[in-house]
């Protein structure tokens, strides 16, 4: 695979490395994951013209759903890094002990020309948007349920919005690094816009009018409304949180620091291990905001830690 010739300038809970990772063929399994016997990759029609990539690898139950973060293509699951040990990445580790099945939101992208594989939709939207669009794909495609719901960053808030939207078919969680709306109390009104607006503007160097925009402000309202509706059940979870800042430029409006947004993170993470009271908080010792290509061997053992809990009904 040709390496891409330009890193990307992509802060907070953006794809700060998206320039680094090697260019993936548009429809067809991700590298580190080819296709075998019973594995699936392509589109899937989920009405009003529209389709969505999936893939699927691996064969039991739970089947688990990979949900990446913030304008990040599915092949972010298995993509290698510079910086990845050896071993599987994430979407080929868990594949060894179950099914897993991960998808490309609209606008999401791999590179400055390798753009989401499912059709295109007006932005900007919200994480509501997203729970929609996971339903109807798993129920099109008869993803067999029930589902251990795996997150990154904005994606830990979709999978979270999913489980109180759809409760009855969420039986364990893994959140990596999750984006939620406890930041907003540790970051103030004006810090809290600020973010949402650093991190859903343009990319440079990335043309692309299709660009994923998940409003933050908008999707935390929705998830504390849902959360009072139907608040998360006590299921297995694991937290993994970074233990590396994620450095953000100088210069932002309201305060807006490094050292003021690692506070609130921390804070956050700490918030998302007490939503339930048998949950299990790991701290990504080598890893700043991107685990799965520093320490996919630590997603990969929190994914089957929970599996292995739903098999066998304990926390």
């Amino acid at each position: 695979m040709k390496a891409l010739g330009k890193r990307l300038a992509i802060v907070g809970v953006l794809a700060a490395m998206l320039g680094a990772i090697p260019a993936a063929p548009a429809a067809a399994a991700t590298p580190d994951s080819p296709l075998k016997k019973g594995d699936f990759a392509g589109l899937v029609g989920i009405g009003h013209g529209r389709t969505i990539y999936m893939e699927c690898h691996g064969r039991g139950g739970p089947t688990v759903i990979l949900e990446a973060g913030l304008r990040s293509r599915s092949d972010f699951w298995a993509e290698r890094m510079p910086e990845t040990p050896p071993g599987p990445t994430v979407l080929p580790g868990v594949a060894k002990t179950t099914r897993v099945c991960t998808i490309d939101r609209p606008g999401t992208t791999l590179g400055p020309t390798e753009f989401s594989r499912s059709s295109p939709v007006p932005m900007p939207r919200t994480a509501a948007d997203a729970v929609a669009d996971l339903h109807t794909v798993l129920k099109v495609a008869k993803v067999p349920g029930p589902y251990v719901l795996v997150g990154h960053s904005t994606g830990g808030l979709i999978i979270r919005l999913y489980a109180a939207t759809y409760p009855r078919e969420v039986v364990g969680m893994v959140l990596v690094d999750a984006l939620s709306e406890f930041l907003q109390g540790p970051l103030d009104r004006a810090q809290i816009a600020a973010y949402d607006e650093l991190n859903n503007g343009p990319l440079e160097g990335v043309e692309y009018p299709d660009l994923e925009q998940i409003l933050f402000r908008p999707s935390f309202a929705e998830m504390r409304r849902a959360d009072r509706r139907h608040p998360l059940a006590d299921i297995p979870l694991s937290v993994i949180s970074r233990a590396l800042p994620l450095p953000l430029p100088a210069g932002l409006p309201a305060g807006l620091t490094t050292a003021v947004v690692e506070r609130a993170w921390r804070k956050s993470q700490d918030k998302l291990a007490q939503l339930t009271p048998n949950a299990v908080h790991v701290i990504a010792e080598r890893s700043s905001h991107y685990v799965m290509f520093s320490q996919p061997k630590l997603i990969i053992d929190q994914v089957n830690r929970v599996v292995r809990a739903v098999r066998g009904g304990a926390l």
